[in-house]
């Protein structure tokens, strides 16, 4: 009996390829591992029908749903084919998002149509998913929403704008759910990856990206899928029930430093002397 028995979760942007987990996958694994039913939600198939296969190949609940977020039916679909299939809605896992392309770039430079894919797809649909999702959830007497922003949503970049921008207003959703509908018993928390290892990172970032990255990452490693999937399943715990509006840096601690640190001899505590 896991710690999520008897929940019922929707995870967007949920799906399993060669080559590695996503952070969909690898929390929609978890979840399930964890007890609870799970609608596997993107809009590829392939991929998501191969993650239900593995999650019930290790004994688990789990369901495929095709959905476009740009589409307002099809996320309400998504909605009512959790209640249809479990019974009801505990869990939501706003995780897909438009991902930073060519034209995601500085301002002056940026592609009108690449900022309102970003706003359609990342802010437009994870409201509309909140929309949908809460009143199920307050059905069932409360549970929680868990969205995954971005690093890249509190600090400025030279390029990437339209995203971190979209993932600013995922931010920002956040906390007027959990304002609005907290004494409802709906919970609304962000998590912001850093750099994560994910399928998609390894087939596209070069080493150099990758070793800039190690540089300013705090701890000796960077992230993976399963770092985040420990703290979605966290936060829609009973264990974080007290939790709620909070944006919670998931990055190994790359905004954690002033910037020059990583260019700085950094001398471990043991070996200062007098302050």
């Amino acid at each position: 009996m896991g710690k999520l028995s008897g929940k019922v979760a929707i995870v967007t942007g949920a799906y399993l390829v060669d080559g590695g987990n996503s952070i969909g996958g690898a929390t929609a694994l978890l979840l399930a591992k964890e007890g609870a039913k799970v609608v596997a939600a993107d809009i590829v198939d392939e991929p998501v029908a191969r993650l239900v296969a593995k999650i019930k190949s290790e004994g688990g609940e789990a369901v495929a749903c095709h959905v476009d977020l740009r589409n307002e039916d099809a996320i309400k679909a998504m909605i009512e084919k959790a209640v249809s299939e479990f019974g009801g809605l505990d869990i939501l896992h706003n995780n897909a998002a438009a991902l930073p392309g060519p034209g995601d770039r500085d301002i002056v430079m940026m592609e009108a149509a690449t900022w309102d894919r970003a706003m359609e797809i990342t802010v437009r649909g994870t409201m509309l998913a909140c929309k949908y999702a809460i009143p199920e959830i307050i059905k069932r007497g409360g549970g929680a929403i868990v969205n995954t922003a971005s690093g890249a949503g509190v600090a400025g970049d030279m390029a990437r704008t339209a995203y971190g921008v979209s993932k600013a207003a995922v931010i920002s959703l956040t906390k007027y759910a959990a304002t609005q509908y907290g004494k409802q018993g709906i919970r609304c928390n962000a998590i912001c990856p850093g750099l994560m290892l994910t399928a998609t990172a390894k087939a596209t970032i070069t080493p150099e990206v990758e070793e800039m990255m190690l540089k300013y990452t705090l701890t000796p490693r960077l992230g993976t899928p399963e770092d985040i999937a420990n703290i979605v399943a966290f936060l829609v715990s009973d264990d974080a029930s007290f939790i709620t509006g909070e944006i919670i840096a998931v990055d190994g601690g790359i905004f954690a430093h002033v910037p020059s640190s990583s260019e700085s001899v950094l001398i471990g505590p043991a070996k200062h002397g007098n302050n």
